[in-house]
């Protein structure tokens, strides 16, 4: 999941790595905090797998005046990706099996890459998660039937929270179906008479 996000961050723009864990932050959606422990030894495996390339900063070069402290003054190395990188980026974001979508981590950040996704697979991993989550429901639903009378209500409105969390998704995944599907139907049909011509032969 970590390379998968580094890569489309740098199919994006090359990056120094501060910034690259800062914009990882922002792609996780607070899924997990990324170290620069994890981060640096990730980009390491990159680099020697041909996938993203290093530029050494221009002499005096600075970093942005947000960088941490622990990156120094001085500019750092910028990660690039490379075409092989590009390739292996175009083969991970059209994954649409259980990898895609069955952990909640691995799909957000499939979610964050949509855009350089093709339309019937975002459909699949979309229709995907939604039933992973919906699996999720009716094993809380079974739970909540089976143990109501034999706990404490604070157990019990931790279980519905639970499942008011998880009917949020399910809804908030039909919504996106629903927007994929309706994006994905021909224009109104005076734009398609227009292109066919009224005898329907295209012009």
């Amino acid at each position: 999941m970590l390379e998968f996000a580094i890569l489309g961050l740098l199919q994006q723009s090359p990056m120094h790595g501060y910034e690259l864990r800062k914009q990882l932050a922002s792609v996780l959606g607070g899924l997990r905090s990324i170290s620069y422990g994890s981060l640096y030894p990730a980009l390491k495996r990159l680099h020697k797998a041909g996938l993203v390339t290093t530029v050494e900063p221009s002499p005096g070069e600075l970093l942005p005046a947000d960088a941490p402290a622990l990156t120094g003054r001085r500019g750092k190395v910028v990660y690039t990706i490379t075409a092989e990188g590009k390739e292996r980026f175009q083969e991970l974001v059209s994954q649409a099996g259980p990898e895609a979508y069955d952990d909640g981590g691995h799909f957000g950040v499939h979610l964050a890459f949509f855009r350089h996704t093709a339309a019937d697979v975002r459909l699949r991993i979309l229709e995907g998660r939604r039933r992973t989550v919906e699996r999720q429901r009716e094993g809380l639903r079974a739970s909540l039937a089976r143990t109501r009378e034999r706990v404490d209500r604070y157990t019990l409105e931790l279980q519905r929270h639970g499942l008011e969390s998880v009917d949020r998704e399910v809804r908030w995944l039909s919504e996106l179906i629903d927007k994929e599907l309706t994006d994905g139907e021909p224009t109104d049909r005076g734009h398609r008479d227009a292109a066919t011509g009224d005898d329907g032969r295209a012009h």
